[in-house]
């Protein structure tokens, strides 16, 4: 009786939630889950997952900057105003269409663990731990944001530095209100922290930069950061540079020795952001670039290998047919990436067999269409060799950025160095501690990354510039929304806001492995008889999860508009001019 009962509310509970999802307004054209329709205009294009941050963007456009001063103007308004994403303590990656050359090039600004920590050290701090905690001082590693703005704006920026970060710093200085989804992350955070404290060496400054009367900032109140805006000045004044050299450095350097964090001055002197060649595979005619490792770009372009296999567009958009092999192909996937993705700096990373199409062949056979795998093993790509913020942003040259940039989970380790504005990100707990791992923490070492940019281009020119934030979904989401497009014919908006999947419960970089098939999450808008048919081929399904946030420029190749698109799951907007 009891099953039966919890089985009755338990479909209650999954109407409810398809109800809610689907209780909107009626779009007199277009597919009926699109918020609204995609923003078109000509000249330039701005997208990120904060209004304000938007219209500064656009703002700095219009001034006659480059798209990449525009994604630094907003990414600096969004270390203040999305703290819970993103921040100066962080790490960056992005990827660039520069017209000039009609070639994507990439950056990897992730920063490397401290040099005088070693794996035995470690272990030693950790006691009967095995593994590195989210918070505190072992987890920070060197923040690479700073040293990412600083190489972009050296190859491709325009303006000064001081009107590149003018707009934040006037906003840190005078206030903003914040954003209703922002607001809800935020109080997470802090109830996070509370729940961590016994890892965290010190927590006023925390408490002093992001705490407002003993709580987080609801929606609508105006939150200032005065000591962001003296850290913003100092790198309009002094470059970017500074950051790992002067006196902003130099904070780092004596809070952490304060804290008993490992991090040191040397460490951020060492530091400079990568430029590295893109990664990309074909999917019906479009190319579609990822960042290599140590980041999970390719992920997405070993799912797309081994998704062009079938005609998704036959099985329909959504169905349990679709969704299956989607959720089988991102096993497959993952089971590599937990396997091989690494800092190439330190391990053999055999990227040309992971993103090969022989490979994706034969990882393809190991998809049951009728049953969910419980356990996958990594493959042998060898013998085939041959939380956080995204936006993009392009001008009227035709350069278009995509960038992302994070904390790592949520605003990052706790720890604050004196008067600088900012908590230092916990990067470093994606490390693991097994010895002969690919990933696992040496000093100097970039750790496995999450936060991936994307781009894509059809017949040689820019198309797409898009990315979905969110740990280990974003090469699922990056997976949906090519496959929206491409095999379902969305436009940049509703490719966006159509229901997702998210899979959790894979094999992870830092040693688990995934022995009970994981878990499936679905939205809303997954009719309750694909539900069920999943579970028939062993899925096991939840009801929430977390899905990701997205914006994306589209190209139109034959009229060079610009097509904008932010979705619903995030603050943001997406304008142009």
């Amino acid at each position: 009786m009891l099953h039966l009962f919890l089985t009755v509310l338990l479909l209650a509970l999954v109407l409810s939630t398809v109800s809610v999802a689907q209780s909107g307004g009626d779009r007199p054209f277009g597919r009926p889950w699109a918020g609204r329709s995609p923003v078109l205009a000509q000249r330039g294009m701005a997208c990120t997952s904060q209004p304000l941050a938007t219209q500064v963007a656009l703002d700095v456009l219009k001034r006659g900057g480059s798209a990449v001063d525009a994604a630094i103007a907003a990414n600096a308004c969004l270390a203040l105003m999305e703290p819970t994403g993103c921040g100066l303590g962080g790490d960056l990656f992005a990827i660039v269409w520069d017209p000039k050359t009609r070639k994507v090039v990439g950056l990897n600004a992730s920063g490397r663990s401290p040099k005088g920590m070693t794996l035995d050290a470690l272990k030693e701090r950790l006691g009967d731990r095995t593994t590195i905690p989210l918070w505190g001082p072992l987890p920070v590693s060197v923040p690479g944001c700073v040293s990412g703005w600083k190489a972009l704006h050296d190859r491709f920026g325009r303006l000064e530095r001081k009107d590149v970060l003018g707009p934040a710093i006037g906003y840190a200085k005078e206030g903003f209100p914040v954003s209703e989804i922002i607001a809800g992350y935020w109080a997470m955070n802090l109830t996070r922290f509370a729940a961590e404290s016994k890892d965290i060496t010190e927590f006023d400054n925390f408490r002093k930069t992001f705490v407002r009367e003993g709580r987080a900032p609801r929606a609508g109140e105006v939150f200032a950061n005065a000591d962001l805006a003296k850290t913003l000045q100092r790198l309009a004044d002094d470059g970017f540079g500074s950051f790992y050299t002067g006196k902003i450095a130099d904070v780092i350097d004596a809070y952490c020795k304060r804290v008993d964090c490992p991090l040191r001055k040397n460490d951020l002197a060492a530091h400079a952001a990568t430029w590295v060649e893109p990664a990309s595979t074909t999917y019906r005619g479009v190319v579609v670039f990822e960042l290599p490792p140590n980041g999970q770009g390719v992920a997405a372009l070993q799912m797309l290998n081994v998704l062009e296999g079938y005609d998704l567009a036959a099985q329909g958009h959504n169905s349990a047919e679709y969704l299956h092999h989607h959720i089988e192909a991102k096993k497959l996937a993952f089971a590599d990436r937990a396997r091989f993705y690494a800092d190439p700096a330190f391990s053999d990373v055999p990227l040309r067999g992971l993103i090969s199409k022989p490979y994706a062949k034969d990882r393809r056979k190991l998809i049951d269409p009728a049953r969910a795998r419980r356990r996958v093993d990594a493959g042998n790509p060898r013998l085939h060799q041959g939380d956080t913020i995204y936006l993009t942003v392009a001008d009227r040259d035709g350069m278009m950025v995509s960038l992302i940039q994070s904390n790592y989970v949520g605003m990052g380790s706790g720890l604050v160095p004196d008067g600088l504005g900012f908590a230092l990100q916990d990067r470093g707990g994606l490390f693991t501690l097994e010895k002969d791992h690919a990933n696992v923490y040496a000093p100097g070492k970039r750790p496995f990354h999450t936060i991936i940019p994307a781009f894509a281009t059809k017949d040689d020119a820019p198309w797409l510039s898009f990315g979905v934030m969110g740990g280990a979904m974003q090469p699922q989401g990056h997976v949906q929304i090519i496959c929206n497009l491409v095999d379902f014919g969305m436009n940049v908006q509703e490719a966006g806001d159509a229901a997702r999947y998210n899979h959790t419960g894979s094999s992870q970089p830092t040693g688990t492995l995934m022995e009970d098939g994981g878990v499936v999450h679905l939205e809303g808008g997954i009719p309750l008889a694909v539900r069920r048919a999943l579970e028939k081929r062993g899925h096991r399904l939840a009801l929430r999860g977390s899905f990701g946030g997205y914006q994306a420029i589209l190209r139109d190749p034959v009229t060079g508009v610009y097509h904008g698109a932010s979705e619903m799951r995030k603050d943001g907007q997406a304008a142009g001019y």
